[in-house]
């Protein structure tokens, strides 16, 4: 399999992660009163928005790995290795049935006051990282 076809499919991942990204921020800014109200449809909405969010994008931290993938920035946002335990801890929360509701591997990373922010850094470096990767693909004679 050449690296373009791998690259496309880590791409498709990505896709998938961000839109939820896309679907979880267009609710919050559209119904946030709602939203913050835990007993509301729009707040299990979000939350499961978010939750696929942060599942899939840390299938993106797997591929990237295992392509042996480099960006400064990335890389770099990648050594923060207690909110990158707590990210496979929650796609692992999320994607393998869990007993207890407020199960940590939730509310671990949901705890970690860094987390919003750093997820949301992650996301935007992978997306310049993918844009501009096909950008010079597309450049390529």
């Amino acid at each position: 399999m050449s690296v373009s076809e791998k690259m496309m499919s880590l791409h498709r991942y990505f896709i998938w992660a961000d839109r939820m990204r896309v679907h979880c921020e267009q609710l919050l800014k559209s119904k946030r009163q709602d939203v913050l109200n835990t007993e509301s449809i729009e707040h299990l909405e979000y939350i499961m928005y978010m939750s696929f969010w942060y599942g899939e994008l840390f299938v993106v931290v797997e591929g990237w790995q295992n392509l042996k993938i480099s960006d400064p920035k990335i890389d770099e946002l990648l050594k923060n290795e207690e909110n990158l335990k707590y990210l496979k801890r929650y796609r692992n929360g999320v994607f393998h049935f869990q007993e207890n509701y407020f199960d940590t591997r939730f509310t671990d990373l949901i705890e970690e006051k860094s987390s919003p922010k750093w997820i949301r850094e992650l996301n935007m470096e992978f997306s310049r990282y993918f844009l501009d990767y096909f950008k010079n693909q597309k450049s390529q004679p």
